[in-house]
């Protein structure tokens, strides 16, 4: 019986989408399992000013008018299928979408899993019009459910704990679709590093307290002014601050590292992310539903900083209430925060502690192993 093909289908509006579809890829190629994966971004596949909308236009709204950010989420949570908002949205995806049904149908899979929104309502729109489709699963990347990932006619759903599973089946789907995988992240941050050996590759002291910072990929936020409220305490610490691609705020970073040599580390986008993480004692971050997770897998206490409204609120939430988290509202109350955690190790233990406790290192593992459960079972019945 030949190896399954399972089509991973992300969208690049923010890395999170991309990094859960490059996981369980990466799962699948160190894993037991024969399977071949592809992995397609959607966004490839449509026209530019499709993919501008829903790339570039997405950043821009949650940096400069979260407000109106908000109100879109809260508001096409519980939608009707028949408003005009709706019906405008799904014209547009059905006009710029035929490339990348041509291209599915190349590579024939026998399996899709969706880590973003759009390729799963898309798909379920084929399923429920009766298009022959290979069964569809949904990855849902944030510690929460939005209406905009829930469809009719799905495989199944990969959810990121207990509660979003209750929630989920709260709204209608089948509990027996719904599995509490984890959010997928690289296979290596289940890997212990030797943290001297990590630190030397940064020019870093292993022995002394370090913060590590991150923007995410897109390089999103003012993290040169938290290096500098951080530098200003009266602590032995060196910092680690991560511009993603922004160009502009690892400049900022590299003239604030020229004014305190040896405490401020800046770094640009890296695929090395777990090796800068093994150097922690504390990560300053957005709640992403990525990037939360993968310090969770490596049992990191997490000091939360500008949360997007809607999905990183929701995230914030779950990790202040695990325990694996506090979170700062503005720059003095992270001074503050930073500070009062500085002056508590224990406090900085137990949160530590809670992340492991939450973590689930081996989700992209767990995910590829139901799926080609699932594969294997439908082959033998059409065998049979």
């Amino acid at each position: 019986m030949p190896s399954p093909h399972l089509l991973l289908l992300s969208v690049s509006a923010g890395a999170g989408h991309v990094r859960a579809a490059q996981a369980i890829e990466a799962a699948a190629a160190g894993g037991p399992s024969p399977i071949q994966v592809t992995h397609l971004d959607v966004l490839e596949y449509v026209p530019s000013s499709f993919r501008k909308l829903y790339a570039e236009s997405y950043l821009e709204l949650v940096e400069r008018l979260p407000l109106l950010w908000a109100y879109l989420y809260q508001r096409t949570d519980r939608r009707s299928e028949r408003s005009v908002f709706d019906k405008l949205r799904r014209g547009v995806e059905r006009l710029n979408t035929r490339k990348l049904w041509d291209e599915i149908a190349r590579r024939a899979p026998d399996g899709i899993v969706c880590t973003h929104f759009l390729p799963a309502e898309l798909l379920a729109r084929r399923i429920k019009r009766g298009i022959a489709t290979p069964p569809v699963w949904v990855q849902v990347t944030d510690f929460d459910v939005h209406g905009l990932w829930m469809h009719a006619g799905l495989q199944g759903y990969f959810v990121a704990n207990d509660e979003v599973a209750w929630r989920l089946a709260d709204r209608g789907m089948a509990r027996e679709r719904i599995s509490v995988t984890g959010i997928p992240v690289m296979p290596r941050f289940a890997e212990p590093l030797e943290r001297a050996t990590c630190a030397a590759e940064l020019g870093l002291d292993p022995k002394c307290f370090t913060v590590v910072m991150m923007a995410g990929g897109g390089g999103v936020g003012s993290l040169d002014t938290l290096a500098e409220r951080a530098l200003a305490l009266p602590h032995q610490l060196q910092v680690v601050a991560l511009a993603g691609r922004n160009e502009e705020l690892l400049e900022r970073l590299r003239q604030l590292a020229a004014r305190h040599p040896g405490r401020l580390f800046p770094l640009g986008y890296t695929r090395t992310v777990e090796r800068v993480m093994s150097c922690a004692d504390l990560v300053v971050t957005k709640p992403g539903g990525l990037s939360t997770s993968e310090c969770l897998a490596k049992g990191l206490p997490m000091l939360l900083v500008s949360p997007i409204p809607g999905q990183e609120e929701r995230n914030a939430d779950y990790l202040l209430e695990s325990g694996a988290a506090q979170i700062a509202l503005d720059t003095a109350s992270f001074e503050y925060k930073l500070d009062r955690l500085l002056r508590d190790p224990a406090q900085l233990q137990r949160m530590g502690q809670q992340a492991r406790r939450i973590a689930r290192p081996q989700a992209a593992q767990e995910v590829l192993g139901q799926v080609v459960q699932s594969l294997d079972l439908s082959a033998r019945r059409v065998a049979a």
